[in-house]
């Protein structure tokens, strides 16, 4: 099992590596994104919950200007669903996304298994910086 020591090392260590100063409040929620070696995918909300049960809680508007400082960095990626509800992924790379529709979770989908065969003419001036996939799924 991971300790916390070394949870808090591996945030303060993404953070360094971005170019971000790492304040207490940065490494706090570094570590609970990164500090076991994982990818997650997180609404502000859910890593403000984290946050005051780890004992290192910060306010929900530090949560909010923390994760779009972790974005500006190229640290994380910000998903939006429904054009209102926003989720943060830690994995950066191009990859689609499952939106599962009964527990609001956001999980990674098989980047090997989407193809996309063709994409429409950009207008004239404009290129396209990336193509999000999120594919909503319910259960039957």
């Amino acid at each position: 099992m991971q300790s916390q020591n070394e949870a808090q090392a591996r945030g303060a260590n993404w953070l360094s590596n971005a170019g971000l100063r790492p304040t207490r409040q940065r490494v706090a929620l570094a570590s609970l994104l990164v500090g076991d070696g994982k990818d997650r995918h997180v609404t502000a909300e859910s890593l403000y919950a984290a946050s005051s049960k780890s004992g290192e809680p910060v306010s929900l508007a530090t949560v909010y200007n923390t994760l779009r400082a972790f974005c500006e960095a190229g640290l994380m990626r910000e998903i939006t669903v429904d054009g209102s509800k926003s989720y943060f992924d830690t994995n950066t790379t191009n990859h689609p996304h499952f939106y599962w529709e009964d527990t609001a979770a956001l999980t990674d989908a098989p980047v090997d298994q989407l193809v996309i065969s063709q994409l429409p003419d950009t207008p004239e001036g404009a290129e396209v910086a990336s193509v999000d996939v999120v594919i909503r799924l319910r259960r039957n």
